[in-house]
């Protein structure tokens, strides 16, 4: 019997690990990427001898790449648990040494990052955030005493919506408005659908501690002030398992995924974008590429933004229900600038950690700007990235390679980013120059580039120039948050951050499993496995 054939649309981490799922169900999956290199948002920029990760730098549960790494052909692991007992153990978090599990150091070095995150405010005082309930508190006493009792019912109420909306509800797929209704009201019990920002102002007082328990939703697109308090279980995910590096960055850990795909039979073409995506009487039966080129398939998985999916990959008259009015009705995430940039080392510099985050004079009036009004506002808060202090190989000797991530409006805006940019660029590396982050940095430079909301438009095909899909609002959440099984095309799936579960790079790897789960389903290749439970016992609950 012939092997049936897969196409994926886009080498990013969520369709690289789509890919490598449905190699392992028995598909001939080749994935067709535009760029010259895998790795989309993760694309790898080489200058002057340094090397910069282009995008996502924070990775978090190790189990979930050792999960891919484990894949063999015909053994696609999907009605196994999504958290095996022993990542649930309480000693599972490793603190030193290699985090990578045996089959994932097959293939690449994974360590642990301490601390998580330096967070700077605007008067110079920091925070050093690294998950461990002593040193949390100790820190909270030292800034903000007053704080340390509302600390503790933070902690237990985060702990619950992490157990039910991570633990419990992460993996399922919110296919039909019933799927979702049967959880909503225990989201309400856990207080998991109001305002983040609400709900972490009632338990500290300290504008301070309201930033660094509230700014994580930012790294996947999300407004503080509007995302769901069910995100508040970034904070348990990252206490859980840790904060990890992989050694030579993020685009050493897509390069090994390649590898393990290519090892079990899958196929790589790059520089191959998708002109369309051929539909035959409402089913999908492949992708024409702008060369004319038309490759088969029985199914079909767009890793690409979500909206130049339907709105430029898929004919209007396929598209009964993500027509462009309701496309573009969604709301878009904030885009990025992002500055990478070169520099001598000193032995007397500042004690910068791996990951800091410099918050500006202003949060919640920066963040309306950003995200509501999209005007370029007078200040700046970023996320200084200086992976050399852990990994000397990605520099020249003697040198660090930096990037420096601003949020900025997307590109609904109507900001002319070839003058903005360099403006704003001038701006930041003089910041860290002054305020004495990286001091003499103008003299110490050896190289200097950045993007803008325009290469995440042009380059990427990112709508608006948008950096993370559809912005994480409760009705862009779970059943309201664009579907991994197209409702308009069989065989047409999506992948990766604009689908659900949401942006991140372990969601989107939980977005990879969920979307070959429906293929699975769909086409009869796992029959006993239906959201990785098998039939047999779903039929018994």
């Amino acid at each position: 019997m012939a092997r049936r054939k897969a196409v994926v649309i886009g080498a990013g981490i969520g369709g690289i690990s789509c890919a490598m799922r449905l190699q392992s169900l028995g598909f001939d999956t080749e994935i067709v990427e535009a760029l010259d290199a895998p790795g989309g948002r993760a694309y790898v920029r080489r200058a002057d001898g340094f090397v910069f990760d282009m995008g996502p730098t924070v990775l978090t549960v190790p189990h979930f790449i050792e999960e891919l790494f484990s894949l063999q052909q015909d053994h696609a692991m999907l009605g196994e648990p999504d958290f095996p007992q022993h990542v649930l153990d309480e000693n599972s978090r490793i603190r030193e040494g290699n985090s990578g599990g045996p089959n994932t150091s097959k293939y690449l070095e994974v360590m642990p990052i301490l601390p998580f995150y330096r967070i700077y405010f605007d008067d110079g005082t920091f925070f050093d955030y690294d998950g461990d309930p002593v040193s949390t508190r100790e820190q909270i006493k030292r800034l903000a005493p007053e704080d340390l009792e509302g600390y503790e019912a933070f902690h237990e109420q985060a702990r619950a919506i992490f157990q039910r909306g991570f633990l419990q509800l992460g993996y399922t797929y919110f296919g039909s408005l019933g799927s979702m209704l049967g959880v909503v009201p225990d989201l309400f019990k856990l207080g998991a659908v109001q305002p983040l920002f609400s709900l972490i102002s009632k338990y500290f007082k300290s504008d301070k501690m309201r930033q660094v328990f509230s700014f994580e939703p930012l790294l996947v697109g999300g407004n503080p002030m509007k995302v769901p308090a069910i995100y508040a279980m970034i904070h348990f995910v990252e206490k859980t398992w840790g904060i990890h590096y992989a050694k030579g960055g993020t685009g050493a850990l897509v390069q090994a995924m390649i590898t393990k795909f290519e090892e079990m039979g899958g196929r790589l073409r790059l520089n191959a974008p998708v002109e369309q995506i051929e539909v035959q009487k409402r089913v999908a039966t492949g992708v024409r590429l702008k060369t004319g080129e038309t490759i088969a398939a029985d199914v079909v998985v767009s890793n690409a933004d979500y909206a130049t999916t339907y709105m430029k990959l898929i004919d209007k008259s396929h598209r009964r229900i993500n027509r462009d009015m309701l496309v573009k009705f969604r709301k878009q995430s904030m885009s990025l600038m992002v500055i990478y940039f070169g520099y001598e080392r000193r032995e007397n510099d500042p004690d910068l950690r791996h990951h800091n985050i410099i918050l500006g004079p202003r949060y919640e009036a920066l963040l309306n700007e950003i995200f509501e009004k999209k005007v370029m506002s007078p200040d700046f808060s970023q996320y200084l990235h200086i992976p050399t202090l852990t990994d000397p190989s990605l520099a020249p000797p003697g040198h660090h390679a930096a990037y420096t991530l601003i949020p900025v409006p997307n590109n609904a805006s109507g900001l002319d980013w070839a003058v903005e940019g360099p403006k704003l660029c001038d701006r930041v590396l003089t910041f860290l120059e002054e305020r004495n982050y990286i001091p003499d940095l103008a003299a110490r430079l050896k190289h200097k580039s950045f993007i803008t909301p325009d290469y995440f438009a042009e380059t990427l095909g990112s709508y608006l120039g948008n950096g993370f899909g559809v912005e994480p609002v409760l009705t862009q959440t779970a059943f309201f948050r664009p579907h991994n099984k197209s409702e308009d095309v069989r065989n047409l799936y999506l992948v990766g951050q604009g689908t659900q579960p949401g942006g991140g790079t372990p969601s989107v790897m939980m977005s990879a499993k969920m979307t070959a789960r429906e293929i699975a389903r769909d086409l009869g290749v796992a029959e006993h496995v239906v959201n990785g439970v098998p039939r047999e016992t779903e039929a018994a609950a």
